[in-house]
């Protein structure tokens, strides 16, 4: 059995793309897809035994894909990353910059060195592969490129650093987008809610039990898929999205306009201002009037 895409099989035939964190989760789906549309898919992370698992079930299922070792936290790592898939498959047509993580915490809970690694992992590495991936192929011969970012649009109280690096993510996007525009690169994100995805499992099972919870909070009513996420990457790689760049894609079953992941408790903290001395006939509501 194949990989069900909704694009046509030969969507990508000819082309090269790298996913970065594609040992697991929605970056290996997002592999899997893109081998079953053609592509010739190079998995990057840093556990090689996940990679070459992909490999194989990619292979098996008639797609063609190999794996590189690669911290994206490391400069040099990513810069052999993409030279090694240039002169192995010839081209870098498209890059996923997949690799992420974070853990929960609140903010006074994180030290500076979990914020640094949080950071140099989803923000510095993000900016790493990018450029290399414009170094070494795609600055000459353009090419997609999409990153993977969060639901951050609320805040995320429960994990700061995250929320901050991955807004800072987005925002790369669109300065890339605008950067690169003259060479033909085009540069967006994808952003998703709460997946029903492997990487829940690096979760505690307390934690695993309150983002299942979270379907209640979603205008959707469930949680999302990896094949949702895996879609809306295609999307804007192919060349049905030749004329959208610099935008970052919500997929999230609105969960974004909705829920809070960690809702703010009743306090009586806030003191209102009110200055106007002829202010008369105001609304009997809590905060305005008992104040």
């Amino acid at each position: 059995m194949s990989y069900r895409s909704v694009f046509r099989t030969d969507l990508f035939g000819g082309q090269v793309a790298v996913v970065t964190g594609g040992g697991s989760g929605i970056g290996r789906c997002i592999a899997h897809e893109l081998a079953a549309l053609g592509a010739q898919v190079v998995v990057a992370g840093r556990k090689e035994e996940k990679l070459t698992a992909v490999v194989a079930e990619i292979t098996a299922s008639g797609g063609s894909a190999t794996h590189h070792v690669c911290n994206i936290r490391d400069e040099a790592q990513v810069a052999s990353l993409m030279q090694s898939t240039v002169e192995r498959h010839g081209r870098l047509d498209h890059l996923v910059a997949n690799a992420g993580g974070q853990f929960l915490a609140t903010p006074d809970a994180i030290s500076l060195k979990g914020w640094n690694a949080v950071i140099e992992t989803n923000l510095t590495g993000t900016f790493l592969c990018c450029k290399a991936a414009k170094s070494a192929w795609m600055g000459a011969n353009g090419g997609a490129i999409v990153a993977i970012v969060a639901d951050f649009w609320n805040g995320m109280p429960l994990m700061a650093h995250t929320s901050a690096a991955r807004a800072g993510v987005s925002n790369l996007m669109q300065s890339l987008a605008l950067a690169w525009a003259p060479l033909g690169i085009r540069c967006n994100a994808v952003a998703p809610g709460t997946i029903a995805s492997s990487g829940l499992k690096n979760y505690p099972p307390p934690v695993v039990a309150m983002l299942s919870e979270f379907k209640t909070q979603i205008p959707a009513k469930r949680l999302g898929t990896e094949s949702e996420v895996s879609a809306a990457v295609t999307f804007l790689l192919s060349p049905a999205a030749a004329y959208v760049t610099g935008e970052t894609m919500k997929v999230d079953g609105g969960s974004s306009l909705y829920r809070q992941m960690a809702p703010v408790p009743d306090h009586h903290r806030s003191t209102a201002f009110d200055a106007f001395h002829l202010a008369a006939d105001l609304p009997e509501l809590p905060g305005v009037s008992d104040t």
